[in-house]
């Protein structure tokens, strides 16, 4: 009675089941509980696509970096809250300092220093970007670089002392940071100085990279505007990381390899997670890595790509049965939380629906057939 039973189902399984078993992806809304939206368009992966997308992704990494890169940095301005040391030759006492005349020694000049334990006096530039110095008065210092600030002092003192000599340095900077987090050794604030603020210069301070750290996704912060920077396409395209120059206030953001994750289930020989190598991951290695596509269950016609975007979620499919498809797959790049779904054939798609219905039917028939 089984087999019996088993074989009267088979022909209304191969006239329903059979004809309308190949998968589809579905979205269901979150207004409408219960009812399912039309799925997006399948774009087909072939080789216009792919260029297609290399170009976007080149022109939406330029238009990044021009404005980021600056090959001949300014000298440091003087900001609010930074320390500056002062010395007027032949006149220590607008510093209150031991200070030597600039014709003397140096090494007279430096032992008389430390003998006297003097050192020259700072000036801290207040809130509103000045300092407050001996017969100058009031000195608006902000926004000057070093140079600027010496040659106003000199042009004020020169009003009441026969050729003023004067030297002007920042002492302590204190007016422009920025922060550095993520996969680094040495997370925190780092102080903008007279050493330009790259992006290289502000890692090395910050210890280096760890090891877990994403070389293709650094996160740079300037107020509302956000910059992603793969150091792996900057060394690619010869450009030089050095030339990306911080600001003041800048946050940037390291982030790890295992944020970087594709996804890849359905029918392949395992089912798993992908750490994506220091960005970068092809469909074809991460087929590979996954032990490639079921032999018994696996249909290499509907091999899909789902990427969420800010716009839509986009839907790519592979047909790995066309010539030149091995060499498509190596060429599509996979991005950071793209899902890869390989479907399952018909066979294998009947093969379920009837062991759903008919929980060991098959089996039983296969075997009650096979028996003399």
């Amino acid at each position: 009675m089984l087999l019996a039973g088993a074989l009267l189902v088979l022909p209304w399984l191969s006239g329903g089941l059979l004809a309308g078993c190949a998968p589809a992806i579905h979205f269901r809304s979150p207004d409408h509980a219960g009812a399912d939206d039309p799925a997006p368009p399948t774009e087909m992966i072939t080789e216009q696509l792919i260029a297609e997308e290399r170009q976007q992704h080149q022109v939406r990494a330029n238009e990044d970096l021009e404005q980021l890169l600056v090959p001949n940095p300014p000298a440091y301005a003087i900001g609010g809250g930074d320390i500056l040391a002062i010395v007027v030759w032949d006149h220590p006492e607008l510093t209150g300092g031991l200070v030597t005349s600039a014709n003397s020694d140096p090494a007279v000049s430096a032992a008389a220093a430390a003998s006297a334990n003097a050192a020259p006096q700072g000036f801290v530039v207040d809130r509103q970007g000045r300092i407050q110095f001996p017969l100058a008065g009031l000195l608006t210092v902000e926004g000057l670089t070093e140079e600027q600030a010496r040659a106003l002092l000199t042009s004020r003192l020169a009003r009441y002392l026969a050729h003023p000599n004067v030297t002007l340095r920042v002492q302590a900077y204190r007016s422009k940071r920025v922060y550095i987090d993520g996969e680094v050794k040495s997370p925190g604030l780092q102080a903008i100085n007279d050493i330009p603020m790259t992006l290289v210069e502000a890692i090395n301070r910050a210890g280096g990279l760890l090891p877990m750290a994403d070389q293709s996704r650094i996160e740079l912060e300037r107020g509302k505007a956000h910059y992603a920077i793969n150091l792996r396409d900057l060394v690619q395209k010869d450009i030089n990381p050095g030339l990306v120059m911080l600001a003041p206030g800048d946050v940037v953001r390291v982030h790890s390899r295992d944020e970087s994750k594709v996804f890849v289930s359905g029918e392949v020989v395992t089912p798993k997670a992908l750490t994506m190598h220091d960005g970068r991951l092809t469909l074809n290695e991460a087929l590979g890595e996954s032990g490639g596509i079921s032999p018994l269950s696996g249909d290499a016609r509907q091999v899909y790509v789902v990427r969420k975007t800010p716009q839509r979620t986009r839907v790519f499919q592979l047909d790995a049965r066309i010539a030149g498809s091995l060499a498509m797959a190596e060429a599509f790049e996979l991005q950071p939380k793209d899902i890869v779904y390989v479907a399952a054939t018909p066979l294998a798609n009947w093969n379920r629906n009837l062991s759903l219905l008919f929980p060991g039917a098959l089996t039983s028939a296969v075997s009650a057939a096979s028996r003399p």
